[in-house]
């Protein structure tokens, strides 16, 4: 329970073995707070619709979870973790199924805790992604060796076409970094 209240996970892919609504999705990133056998409290729920809110799923709490489109229960799964209040959140693939205009969104939210002190960690297989959000990267080799430092360094052309084994250049469009492989 301690570790739960300090760490949250956030999968790449999660099922829903029962049904549920949008809301109770989002009320079981509160379960690590919760005194045993306890329910949510008023504060709980709270905490829940601020999450819905902050990923744009605010109009959907009552809403059947295996209604929801890709992106929709992508952003859930993000509510729930944000429910869960966690300084620390390790994240895999934390933008899959979103589009555009929610992953840029996703991405500021995590941006914002950690400038505001909480460690995220993020498994990202966008590097133009991750050259816009992360202060640090990791390159994790198939072989065993990996490379890590800051991002503006790490993230590179030639480091990214070694890892991923394509040709990747790396452009500046509109004052930001973008990768683009071959």
């Amino acid at each position: 329970r301690e570790r739960a209240q300090r760490l949250a996970l956030l999968p790449q892919l999660t099922e829903d073995p029962f049904p549920s609504t949008v809301l109770e999705t989002a009320l079981i990133g509160r379960h690590p707070h919760l005194p045993f056998w306890q329910w949510e409290d008023a504060a709980d729920f709270d905490c829940a619709r601020a999450a819905l809110a902050a990923v744009d799923l605010a109009g959907l709490s009552d809403r059947a979870v295996d209604s929801l489109s890709g992106g929709e229960r992508r952003r859930l799964d993000i509510a729930t973790l944000l429910a869960q209040d966690a300084p620390v959140c390790l994240l895999d693939e934390p933008t899959n199924h979103l589009d555009p205009r929610h992953r840029n969104d996703m991405v500021a939210i995590f941006r914002a805790r950690a400038d505001a002190g909480g460690l995220v960690i993020a498994a990202l297989h966008d590097a133009t992604l991750a050259a816009r959000s992360a202060d640090k990267a990791l390159l994790l080799f198939g072989d065993g060796r990996w490379r890590y430092g800051d991002a503006a360094t790490i993230l590179s052309g030639a480091n990214l076409s070694e890892l991923y084994e394509v040709p990747v250049t790396e452009l500046d469009w509109c004052g930001r970094r973008v990768f683009v492989s071959a």
